[in-house]
Formats: structure tokens, C-alpha cells, sequence
């Protein structure tokens, strides 16, 4: 039997996971994330609709529901701090039980924030607590993080995710990329990233290429796919080098998006480990939540 809701809020999706300590009871999701709800109230009405057999659970939750334009704003800590994220709960304990959310994590310096991956590198040092180097979480916005000591030291985002959803579908390139997977093994792949690593000027010059070949009858439409991921997975490698270069390399994503990054890195000599990010997040904000308890006594 379930006692607790795990929920990831993000802006576009919601995911919940109804749990009996670390183990998932059910799941379910919806497309309605942070970007379709107009308020508060939109919030609490969905996340009663999603859980109505559930009962009035203890809700724990991370992602873009703490931001600015969420359920409600739940302040940033600064790095270097515990990858442990701090917990704020929704006033009036809506729906009969406590709603929950975790903090966000901000850098002054370079400036960058982040909101739902420090609940992921959280749950991933709850089983590994003496990891020490790079956590890789690639997505809409991929975050590399400097861990130490069980604290997030500083990281670097890269719009990567957001980069190929806007060329892939709102730019002239849309014409020229079919749907389907990338296909990591591909020449083209590996060109690509090996340019983009090398001579990021003329990744950038490449791009219109894409669209032109594909005029001229040349090269093949998954070819196309295939060198735009590897151009933009390149350029974000190349960007964060002086993070991942040398270090620990733990990947925590989307399963076929880690294995591109996984892939990339492995052609520059690196050795990551790809984790489960579900996981990640479940285990982040159970943690969450333990300590939580355990600070009300």
C-alpha cells in the first residue's frame, strides 16, 4: 500500500509515482505541466484529478512547480551547497494532505540555476554518498555539476535539448530531418561531433548544409538527423570540457538521450556511467522527505 506520491512537475509534463517507501505502487502522467496551468488553483485541481485513487497522500514533489510561475515560488540556495534539497510546503494543505516542494539551486557566479536535477544528484548520492566528480544530466537544458563532499561545488547548463527542438521543428531544417532515433554508430554522428569539438565554426556553418543537401537529392534524410544531434551534443561537450575532461562521469537522463551522451564521451576517452533518472528522482525526494520528518521531530 502506498504512502507517499512522488511527483516530478515539470513545464511541459507531470509524472507520479505512488509509493510504499522507495517502491513504486503505480504511475501516471500528463501532459500538464507548469507552461499549461494559469495558478495555483490550476495546480491543486490537477494534482487532485491525477490522484483521486490514491487517496489524500503526502505529496513530494520537484521541477518547475517551485518556480516563479508555478504553484508557489520556493526560494534557491546558493552552491557550493548539500545536493539535499530543502522542502517548502503549499499553504493550506490542499486537498486534505501536505503538498511539498523542493528548492532550487542558483550559482552566482557564472549565473545559472537549476530546479528538479538537485533532487536527482540528491537521490543519486543517497547510494553513492562519496561520489566525487561530474554528474552529466542532459535534457531541455543539460546541467553538468561538480560534486564533492556530497555538495554541488558549481555547474554549467547547456540549451542543447531546447536548441534541436527549435531547429528540428520551427526552423527551415524541420523540411530536411525525418522522425526516428539518432543512430549513434552512424558516420555522420561521429563527423559531426568530431567537428563540433574541433571546430565549432564550422559546426555552426554546417547547419544550413543539412537543408541544402536535402534539395540537391544528398545525403540521406536520417544522415541529416543524425549530423544535426551529433553538431549539437559536440558543441555542448566542447562548451563543458573543463568539467568532464579527466573527472568521474555519471550521466542521469532520459534513456536514449544518455546513451547519445554517453556515446560522445566514450569518443573523447572518457568512461561515464549512465544511471536511471527516474530512479534518481524518486530516491532524491524520498530522502527529501526523510529528512524533512525527521528536522519536525
Amino acid at each position: 500500500m502506498a504512502d507517499w506520491i512522488a511527483a516530478d512537475w515539470g513545464t511541459s509534463n507531470l509524472r507520479l509515482w505512488a509509493m510504499a517507501g522507495l517502491e513504486v505502487v503505480d504511475m501516471r502522467s500528463s501532459d500538464r505541466g507548469m507552461g499549461a496551468m494559469s495558478g495555483p488553483e490550476d495546480f491543486a485541481r490537477e494534482l487532485a484529478r491525477m490522484t483521486t485513487e490514491w487517496g489524500a497522500l503526502p505529496v513530494i514533489a520537484c521541477g518547475m512547480v517551485g518556480a516563479r510561475q508555478g504553484w508557489i515560488e520556493v526560494p534557491y540556495r546558493a552552491v557550493p551547497c548539500p545536493a539535499m534539497p530543502t522542502l517548502t510546503p503549499v499553504p493550506g494543505n490542499p486537498g486534505g494532505r501536505p503538498v511539498l516542494i523542493a528548492g532550487g539551486v542558483m550559482q552566482q557566479t557564472p549565473p545559472e540555476v537549476m530546479r528538479g536535477e538537485e533532487t536527482q544528484i540528491a537521490g543519486i548520492l543517497a547510494a553513492q554518498p562519496d561520489f566525487d566528480g561530474i554528474i552529466c544530466l542532459p535534457g531541455t537544458h543539460t546541467k553538468w555539476a561538480r560534486i564533492s563532499a556530497a555538495e554541488i561545488v558549481n555547474f554549467q547548463t547547456v540549451m542543447t535539448g531546447e536548441i534541436y527542438a527549435l531547429l528540428s521543428r520551427q526552423s527551415v531544417l524541420r523540411f530536411s530531418l525525418p522522425d526516428g532515433d539518432v543512430d549513434l554508430e552512424s558516420p555522420a554522428f561521429r563527423d559531426a561531433l568530431a567537428t563540433a569539438l574541433s571546430q565549432p565554426h564550422l559546426a555552426w556553418a554546417k547547419l544550413f548544409q543539412l537543408r541544402a543537401a536535402g534539395l540537391i537529392g544528398q545525403p540521406e534524410p536520417s544522415l541529416a538527423r543524425d549530423r544535426l544531434s551529433g553538431t549539437l551534443i559536440g558543441l555542448d561537450l566542447g562548451a563543458a570540457r573543463a568539467n568532464w575532461l579527466g573527472q568521474q562521469v555519471l550521466i542521469v537522463g532520459a534513456p536514449r538521450l544518455a546513451t547519445l551522451y554517453a556515446a560522445a564521451l566514450r569518443m573523447q576517452g572518457a568512461a561515464p556511467v549512465v544511471g536511471d533518472a527516474d530512479a534518481a528522482t524518486r530516491a532524491g525526494l524520498w530522502s527529501a522527505w526523510q529528512a524533512y520528518q525527521k528536522h519536525r521531530g
